[in-house]
């Protein structure tokens, strides 16, 4: 007991336990990251050499294994700490089905068939302990990706019997923690998703490969996964969980759930309706930003892109979720979707499109890949290995994501309130562009293509005359006589300006000299000069 202990040991264990407790991460401290999603079967090879690991194939159309590993992840840290991101996303961590389906194999990880074992093709569970360390000492966080909705087996499905074919003719099955079927919902397959009852307790896959519901209802399925949730997130370190498939569980068993995990949760509401997702946000931490990421894509994906439309849904979700716009993760790829440079061939275009997500209200997502300009379709072609980019760190898109997520961190010094301001649409009086300012940071956008676009923003945002620095070109403007901006770009590339003297410090950023004068040095970064290439070449 306490008592018995001597009062210097008493107040050793008291502050440990002190310290334990503000270790884990809240979602105030969330909202200050950048989220890196990793595919871990396809980010990176164990001891591979350099120089071997870019030659090892992986044929994305076989939907099989490929070899990426946690101790891959270890490995190639550096890559993801120095493009600027201090928080990684990491997919299912838990034993899949073995072999393969007539839909490939469960190198991805949402094909669960026991929680209570480590995917053993990503490593063992002292690797997965060593990745949650190496992250925490380079002060970045774990999030760990969680299906709770269904698990699965490759026993054979009885429909008529609404079973699986066991070999002792049993009700048990060969998942764990949950082997009984009346452990799941009732065998129906969803085939109305518009009906919210249907949704949440019907099955989803098929006859072929089944997703067994979970009876997320059951009070002793709950208090199962309660207890196993507790256990990974203390087990492994954990400071986040992203979690898969939400509309298809009940709000109530997600309100309960995240409060027994007690660290940061954002779910995957799969949804383009912001009335629909707002609900969730009652009951977890934030929410993927995918109402406005179904606007975003169509926005940026040729000169007659509905602009307006993608104002409308960032209006509508900073008026009805809970935390406004701020506790959502923004992004414009994804595991699941098709590559936004798959959608598109102008470089300006994905240009303008791949700076969204930083400069939004919520939680800038980069999904892996996608900083080396990888252009896969839709699944499984996305999921390409990044071993054969050779980590590149000097492509276009590596270093713009480098400067957005430096100057996202300077503007949170600079302005206190920068994270709680909610970005606003200012008047740009000309066609095809959008001003956004979320102060000290200005963002100007078009989907005009790679061609002349030109911005004329006649609110007063800066100081009279005040010297303003484009983060992605170091180029240095000067606001008019009233504190606007009046800019033109002849190639159509995006621009991201703030404040010269915000800069100052962050030599890092953009290495100019003569900050305040009248001569000020400027430098073309490799985005640009990336850009005007791909731009020329179009031109031929």
């Amino acid at each position: 007991m306490m008592s018995q202990l001597p009062f210097s040991y008493a107040l050793v264990i008291i502050a440990l336990s002190f310290c334990l407790t503000s270790l884990a991460a809240t979602a105030d401290d969330w909202r200050t990251r950048s989220i890196y999603q990793i595919i871990t079967d396809r980010f990176a090879l164990a001891d591979k050499d350099n120089s071997i690991a870019p030659t090892v194939p992986c044929d994305t159309t076989a939907r099989d294994y490929c070899g990426g590993s946690w101790r891959g992840v270890i490995d190639h840290l550096d890559y993801i700490k120095q493009m600027g991101f201090d928080a990684v996303w990491i997919s299912p961590v838990f034993s899949n089905i073995e072999g393969m389906t007539p839909h490939g194999a469960g190198y991805h990880g949402y094909w669960p068939q026991d929680l209570y074992s480590i995917n053993r093709h990503f490593g063992s569970a002292d690797d997965l302990k060593n990745l949650s360390s190496a992250l925490h000492e380079q002060d970045m966080f774990l999030m760990i990706d969680v299906v709770v909705n269904h698990l699965l087996t490759t026993l054979p499905l009885n429909v008529t019997a609404s079973s699986f074919e066991t070999p002792h003719n049993s009700s048990a099955t060969d998942i764990t923690p949950f082997a009984d079927m009346d452990d799941f919902h009732p065998l129906c397959f969803i085939t109305d998703y518009n009906n919210q009852t249907e949704v949440e307790q019907c099955w989803l896959g098929d006859a072929i490969l089944p997703y067994a519901d979970v009876d997320t209802e059951n009070p002793s399925v709950v208090g199962t996964l309660h207890s196993w949730i507790k256990d990974v997130v203390s087990n492994f370190s954990v400071d986040g969980l992203r979690l898969s498939t939400v509309k298809f569980v009940s709000p109530q068993f997600w309100q309960d759930f995240t409060r027994e995990a007690e660290v940061f949760t954002i779910g995957e509401v799969m949804s383009n309706d912001t009335n629909y997702t707002s609900d969730y946000t009652q009951v977890m931490d934030a929410v993927l930003d995918y109402p406005t990421w179904y606007a975003l894509v169509p926005a940026f994906q040729s000169p007659e892109g509905n602009l307006s439309a993608l104002i409308t849904v960032v209006k509508e979700s900073q008026q009805l979720y809970a935390s406004s716009a701020f506790m959502t993760g923004s992004f414009l790829d994804n595991h699941d979707q098709a590559r936004f440079k798959h959608l598109v061939s102008d470089a300006a275009l994905a240009a303008n499109a791949a700076v969204w997500p930083f400069i939004h209200d919520g939680i800038p997502m980069i999904y892996n890949g996608q900083e080396q300009g990888l252009a896969g379709g839709y699944p499984p072609a996305n999921h390409e290995a990044i071993w054969t980019t050779r980590y590149n760190n000097e492509s276009a898109e590596y270093l713009a994501f480098k400067n957005l997520n430096r100057a996202r961190k300077i503007a949170m010094a600079a302005d206190a309130y920068f994270l709680i301001t909610p970005m606003e649409f200012l008047e740009t009086n000309t066609n095809n562009t959008l001003a956004i300012w979320k102060p000290p940071m200005l963002t100007l956008l078009t989907n005009a293509g790679s061609t002349w676009a030109r911005w004329n923003v006649t609110r007063k945002l800066f100081k009279p005359h005040q010297h303003i620095v484009d983060v992605l070109t170091c180029d240095v403007h000067v606001a008019d006589e009233n504190g606007g901006v009046t800019v033109e770009s002849a190639a159509g590339l995006p621009k991201v300006f703030m404040p010269v003297v915000t800069l100052e410090d962050s030599p890092d950023l953009c290495p100019v000299s003569h900050l305040s004068g009248e001569s000020v040095t400027r430098r073309i970064s490799w985005w640009m000069a990336a850009y005007m290439f791909a731009y020329v070449i179009l031109l031929l």
